[in-house]
């Protein structure tokens, strides 16, 4: 009979128990497709009390995650429980420490801690696997890393985080206002224990900086993406955008220019009947451009039991089937480190502001702009709001360097009110 593969599952959350149950459910499938039996021989969670909605009586029970993955019957270890440090951490480095296999959902451990990991495993002769952690049930890593293989990747971008899709396109859709939907996203359990890594960019940073380092065989490098949140996105910037053909996203851009590599996870107004602008609710969406292929766009649920759990699933299939990867794409030891850009490439930029009325109040901003060296496209103003009038601008190209010029300048005029908005147009 052939050697069955055998699991060690830490972390029994939404999606530890989705995969229990796929493993359960498709047993004979799997077998089939794989050659080999798949097989849960030991989880590890913290309550072994708790009622979690599959049996689990069968399974060896660790309530340390380290002695998991240390365990002699298990070949791969499976590491749901999240976070970039402590136990996920520790059991990760122990499974490879004995010669285990890993499959994660973790994008945090791997965008701080990927490229140490990825040479511990690869030295050992072992593999870490983590279409999960991008994407949910997209196969984003597994197109990367095998299926554009021969393409030189030009550039990556896709909405990854659903909490903040649903919050924007239910502004339009609805009328209401970002606090009312945070809330609503609270209610409905869409939102992080810290929500700020849902709408802060965070979460979605964490999966772009691990597409990136597929892309452009790059270190992981967290801390060069450029973050920015959707908490200033008012309903008078949906409705705006819209007038002008567009949407906000939340869109991470991954890019080489010569001026090094550019990381950002920002808003940006992307045209309305573009695949991404037409995107959905919860949905995630990413866009892949290389040299051969030119574009290809992959869309689906970014999160979830289900979805997530496929994801597992096809990591754990591959390793059945004896497919081994190197965990960015190629060997961990020749990734670069590839300068970040300090400026990106140059876009037109939405500008809103609240100009205070008074006279030659516009003909000022018209000027620091110009002395920054931003140029306007197109300008509008809306109805009065009290003693300031909403006005909206549409710059020409520009770089992101040039329009923070213009956006300190435009703060000592004296005739503007708080901090403009400023939304990257991104071309597609």
């Amino acid at each position: 009979m052939t050697k069955p593969l055998r699991l060690g599952i830490a972390g029994l959350g939404t999606v530890g128990v989705g995969v229990v149950k796929i493993v359960r459910r498709q047993a004979e499938m799997l077998e089939m497709r794989t050659g080999r039996p798949v097989v849960i021989t030991a989880v590890s969670a913290r309550d072994a009390t708790k009622d979690r909605g599959v049996a689990l009586s069968g399974y060896a029970w660790e309530s340390d995650p380290v002695a998991l993955a240390k365990r002699d019957d298990v070949d791969v270890f499976v590491e749901l429980m999240g976070g970039h440090d402590g136990a996920a951490k520790d059991a990760t480095e122990a499974a490879l420490a004995t010669g285990k296999d890993v499959v994660t959902a973790n994008k945090a451990l791997l965008a701080i801690h990927g490229q140490a990991l990825a040479e511990t495993a690869e030295a050992a002769g072992q593999v870490i696997r983590f279409e999960a952690a991008v994407a949910g049930g997209i196969p984003v890593i597994k197109s990367l890393t095998e299926g554009l293989a021969g393409n030189e990747i030009t550039r990556v971008m896709g909405v990854m985080n659903g909490t903040c899709n649903y919050i924007l396109t239910r502004m339009e859709a609805t009328g209401q206002g970002y606090n009312a939907l945070f809330e609503e996203c609270g209610r409905l359990g869409y939102l992080e224990a810290d929500p700020n890594l849902d709408v802060g960019g965070i979460d979605a940073g964490h999966k772009l900086a691990l597409l990136s380092s597929i892309a452009f065989g790059s270190k992981p490098a967290f801390d060069d993406v450029q973050l920015q949140g959707i908490q200033r996105i008012e309903l008078d910037d949906i409705r705006h955008a819209a007038d002008m053909g567009y949407r906000i996203k939340l869109l991470g851009v991954a890019q080489r220019s010569p001026r090094g590599l550019e990381q950002r996870m920002t808003p940006c107004l992307v045209p309305a009947n573009s695949p991404l602008g037409q995107l959905e609710g919860g949905t995630n969406m990413v866009v892949i451009e290389g040299d051969a292929v030119e574009q290809v766009v992959l869309r689906g649920p970014g999160a979830g039991e289900g979805p997530t759990a496929s994801a597992v699933l096809g990591d754990i299939c591959d390793l059945a089937r004896g497919l081994r990867i190197a965990t960015f794409g190629q060997p961990a030891t020749t990734l670069q480190e590839i300068p970040a850009a300090q400026t990106g490439l140059p876009a037109p930029y939405y500008l809103r502001l609240a100009l205070q009325d008074k006279p030659g109040a516009l003909a000022k901003v018209a000027a620091e702009l110009g002395d920054a060296g931003v140029s306007i496209d197109r300008m509008r103003q809306y109805g009065h709001a009290e003693s300031t009038a909403p006005v909206l601008i549409v710059t020409h190209k520009c770089t992101s360097a040039m329009l923070d010029i213009a956006i300190e300048a435009l703060a000592k005029t004296g005739v503007v009110d708080g901090d403009p908005v400023a939304l990257r147009i991104e071309e597609l």
